[in-house]
């Protein structure tokens, strides 16, 4: 068995425009800490949505435990906020090559079950998923952005849910994390789990992720025999 741990933006989804996540998150941060920081000036991709708003919110003086006793608000209004600003998701999302059909392939294969692990807060994430029609495919708890500002802690999060609900003693190299940015290669080689990173992220150049050591690299979803054949190897 495989336990397939997906990020989702720039590796299942994308925003029609870029910079689209500010839309809702600028708002709600100015309305709840009356600024919102750096943020418009940000490159999130890759982050968790507590380290973005640290991040943010740090220049202006506030800090982590401040914005800890607020969380629960927080992510009650982003949630809020996205569903009101996205709509139906149509024109706000959109899915990247052969996503849906990868993911059916893999839901009917034998060896490989999904679940989450996305900087996302946990609401958000199942937003995106229910808006672009993909939430069917994760079956298995996952791990989230709200839990933690560091996305090395979210894998390991992850997997042990996992082994509670599938009660298997699943070792770390029986996970694959899969995404488009160095942080989700550098959290599956902090768990001890393999990476396989996609070339669809509008920030990173392949020579980029390269770099990083990724155990492979596929250009896109789209091909899902090749992604297929490509996790058969691990």
């Amino acid at each position: 068995m495989r336990i397939l741990l997906w990020d989702i933006d720039g590796t299942l989804i994308r925003s029609v425009k870029t910079g689209g996540y500010k839309e809702y998150t600028i708002p709600v941060l100015e309305e709840i800490f009356g600024t919102s920081g750096r943020l418009s000036d940000m490159r999130v991709s890759g982050m968790t949505d507590l380290q973005i708003v640290y991040e943010a919110l740090g220049v202006e003086g506030i800090s982590q435990e401040q914005i800890l006793a607020r969380a629960e608000v927080l992510v009650s209004r982003l949630t809020e906020e996205a569903r009101r600003v996205t709509g139906n998701g149509v024109k706000f999302f959109e899915l990247l090559p052969g996503v849906r059909e990868t993911l059916k392939a893999l839901a009917a294969h034998p060896r490989y079950e999904s679940a989450l692990v996305t900087g996302n807060i946990k609401p958000m994430a199942h937003l995106k998923m229910e808006l672009v029609g993909l939430d069917k495919f994760f079956t298995l708890p996952g791990a989230f952005g709200d839990e933690s500002h560091n996305r090395r802690d979210l894998p390991a999060r992850a997997a042990q849910r996992i082994r509670e609900h599938l009660q298997l003693d699943l070792a770390p190299e029986q996970f694959i994390v899969i995404g488009d940015t160095p942080n989700d290669i550098d959290c599956a080689r902090h768990f001890g789990a393999r990476a396989v990173a996609v070339g669809t992220g509008r920030f990173y150049t392949r020579e980029e992720i390269v770099a990083c050591g990724p155990d492979a690299l596929l250009p896109d979803l789209a091909d899902t025999q090749l992604v297929i054949e490509t996790l058969d190897q691990f």
